[in-house]
C-alpha cells in the first residue's frame, strides 16, 4: 500500500504538515535552536534550508521566523516563514535566486535569537572540473559516538554528503546496541520502540541535538533517502519483520506516521502532489560531469523478503530458494525503473562521464562463507550456525539485499543497458565497507559499487572479533574484490573527467574522545572503461 497525500492526512489528522499562510501572531517570551541547522536537495538556483524552533513549553501559537543567505558578506537572499506545532516546530525553505556552484552561509533567526550557522553548496552548470561528495549510511545512536559524522564537518571540501539510510533506529533502550548506548548515556528517547507520530518526532529530535550531527548538516547539504529503520527494520511494501500488528497497530498507520515525522525533520524537499509519499527517489546534476539519481528501495514498491526458514530443515530451504527466485518479486517497481532509465538515458546523451546511483542496499552476489563458531561472540553463536546452514543450502548472505531479489536485479540491470550506461551504484544498509564489480546473469560487467560502511551501528565483523570477515567474503565471491566489516566511518568519492576514485574512511573508535581517522582502502574507475576494471590504490 501506498500513501498520498489525502490519505496520509486522514490517517493522522486534517492539517499535518500543509504550507499555511503567515498570519500576525503574538511572540513567545523564548525560543531555543536546539537542534542546529541543515540544507539538503541543492539545486543551481538554491537548496532547502531546515532548522527547528523549541518554543516555551505549552506553547501553541505560531512563531515568526526569519531567514538569512550570504555570499561572503553580501546578504543574497532573505524572507520569512512560521514555525508551527501542527508541523512540530520545524521549517523548511527554499531560496531560489541564488548562482550556480557556489557556497553560501545560512541562518536562522526568531524572538531576537539567531540559529547557528551553516554552509550550503548550489549546485554547478557546464563544465566543471570534480565533485566530491560523502557517502554515510547507518547511524545508530546507542552503537557509539558519532565520530564520522564529526570526520565529515572538518572535511576541506565536500560538495554534499549522500546519506543513504538508517539515519535513525527505532529500537528502544532494550534493543539493538543498548550495551554501548547505557556504557555511553545515550539512551534512546523514547526509551521504548518507536510507533507513534510523536515518538518518531521525539527519536529525530534526539539525533539533531547530537553535536557531531549537527557539525555535519552545517558543513555541507545533505542528499538522503530512508532505508528501513527509519520506519522499522526489514520493512517492506505491506508490512515489516520488526512490526506486530496485534501489538503495534496498522501499518499503514505507523509507516505514514514515520514519513511525515521524516519530512518535517529532514532537509528534503517535500512530496510532490498527487505523487504517494514514498516516492522520494530524484536526481541531481553536478555540472557536465555527473548525474546523481537516488532511488527507494523500501516502501514504494518492495515484495516482502525471503525467509530462511527453520534451520538444517532442506524442504524450508528448498522453498526459500523457489520464492527468492520468483520472477514476479521487485524493489524498485516499473514506475521507477522507468523513471531511472530516463535519467541515465539523458546523463549519456548529455555525454557526462558518471552515472551514480544512490541506493540503500547491497547490489553484488555474496555468497556467505563458513566460520569457526568457536570464534563467534556468545550473543551471536547461534544466529550465526544457523545462517551457516542457509548459506551451504545455497542462500545468499544478506536475504535483504539485492541477492534476494536476483529478477529484480537482472531487470535493473536491463534498464542500464538500455540507457547506455555502466554506472556507479552506491550502497549502505549493511554497516561494511564494499568494492564490487557488478555483473548481470551471463557474467558481463554492469556496474561499479562502491558500499558505504556504518556511522556507528556494529555489524557482522564485530561479532566475528578474531576473524578476517571481509577478507574472507572477498576471497569466495568474484564480485566482491574488498569487504571491511570492522570499520565504522564513510565513503569520499571523488569524481572526475578522467576517474572515480573512492576512499574508505574509517574512525579509530566510537566510543571516546579523542579520536583518529584513516583510509583503509582507495579504489579507482576509469571513465569510459566498458570492463570496469577495479584498481586498488
Amino acid at each position: 500500500m501506498t500513501i498520498d497525500r489525502r490519505s496520509l492526512l486522514g490517517m493522522l489528522g486534517a492539517g499535518a504538515a500543509l504550507p499555511v499562510q503567515a498570519t500576525s501572531v503574538p511572540a513567545p517570551p523564548a525560543i531555543e535552536f536546539l537542534h542546529g541547522v541543515a540544507s539538503g536537495d541543492p539545486t543551481v538556483r538554491g537548496a532547502i534550508l531546515w532548522t527547528r524552533v523549541t518554543p516555551p513549553s505549552g506553547y501553541e501559537a505560531p512563531i515568526e521566523v526569519r531567514w538569512q543567505v550570504m555570499e561572503g558578506d553580501r546578504p543574497v537572499a532573505s524572507g520569512r516563514t512560521q514555525a508551527r506545532a501542527s508541523r512540530d516546530w520545524t521549517v523548511k525553505v527554499e531560496p531560489r535566486t541564488l548562482r550556480p556552484g557556489q557556497e553560501y552561509r545560512y541562518w536562522f533567526e526568531a524572538v531576537g535569537i539567531r540559529s547557528p550557522e551553516g554552509r550550503v553548496r548550489t549546485l554547478p552548470v557546464g563544465s566543471i572540473r570534480d565533485v566530491v561528495l560523502a557517502v554515510a549510511s547507518c547511524a545508530l545512536h546507542p552503537g557509539g559516538l558519532f565520530n564520522a559524522y564529526r570526520s565529515i564537518a572538518d572535511l576541506p571540501r565536500v560538495d554534499a554528503v549522500v546519506h543513504l539510510g538508517d539515519y535513525i533506529y527505532e529500537y528502544g533502550e532494550s534493543g539493538f546496541g543498548a550495551s554501548i548506548g547505557k556504557k555511553l548515556g545515550r539512551i534512546p528517547e523514547p526509551r521504548h520502540e518507536i510507533v507513534t507520530l510523536a515518538d518518531y518526532r521525539k527519536r529525530h529530535a534526539q539525533y539533531k541535538r547530537d553535536p557531531d550531527l549537527q557539525a555535519c548538516h552545517a558543513r555541507a547539504a545533505m542528499i538522503a533517502v530512508w532505508d528501513d529503520h527509519e520506519t522499522t527494520n526489514d520493512g517492506w511494501t505491506d508490512g515489516a519483520q520488526n512490526h506486530q500488528p496485534g501489538t503495534e497497530g496498522d501499518w499503514a498507520t505507523r509507516k505514514a506516521a514515520a514519513m511525515q515525522a521524516y519530512f518535517e525533520w529532514m532537509p528534503i524537499r517535500d512530496p510532490v502532489p498527487g505523487k504517494p509519499w514514498e516516492a522520494i527517489n530524484r536526481a541531481f546534476r553536478f555540472g557536465d560531469l555527473a548525474t546523481l539519481a537516488m532511488v527507494e528501495t523500501r516502501l514504494l514498491a518492495r515484495s516482502e523478503q525471503v525467509v530462511a526458514g527453520a534451520p538444517r530443515v532442506p524442504s524450508a530451504y528448498a522453498a526459500a530458494l523457489a520464492r527468492r527466485d520468483d520472477p514476479a518479486r521487485e524493489l524498485l517497481g516499473e514506475g521507477q525503473r522507468r523513471w531511472l532509465e530516463g535519467e541515465l538515458a539523458r546523463s549519456v546523451r548529455a555525454g557526462e562521464p558518471w552515472q551514480v546511483l544512490g541506493n540503500q542496499v547491497v547490489m553484488a552476489r555474496v555468497a556467505g562463507v563458513a566460520v569457526d563458531s568457536a570464534k563467534v561472540i556468545p550473543s551471536y553463536r547461534a544466529q550465526a550456525v544457523a545462517a551457516q546452514a542457509s548459506y551451504a543450502a545455497g542462500l545468499p548472505f544478506n536475504l535483504d539485499a539485492w541477492d534476494g531479489y536476483p529478477a529484480a536485479r537482472e531487470r535493473l540491470y536491463a534498464t542500464f543497458r538500455r540507457a547506455g550506461s555502466r554506472p556507479l551504484v552506491l550502497s549502505g544498509d549493511s554497516h561494511a565497507h564494499w568494492a564490487n564489480r557488478l555483473a548481470d546473469a551471463a557474467g558481463m560487467p554492469v556496474a561499479a559499487e562502491f558500499g558505504a560502511t556504518a556511522i556507528t551501528s556494529p555489524s557482522i565483523g564485530d561479532a566475528m572479533p578474531e576473524l578476517a570477515v571481509g577478507a574472507l567474503l572477498a576471497d569466495a565471491n568474484d564480485e566482491v574484490l574488498f569487504c571491511d566489516q570492522r570499520s565504522k566511518g564513510y565513503v569520499l568519492l571523488t569524481l572526475t573527467r578522467e576517474r572515480a576514485r573512492a576512499e574508505f574512511r574509517a574512525v579509530s573508535t566510537v566510543l571516546e574522545r579523542p579520536f583518529t581517522e584513516a583510509t583503509v582502502a582507495t579504489y579507482e574507475v576509469r571513465a569510459g572503461d566498458a570492463r570496469l576494471e577495479m584498481r586498488r590504490v
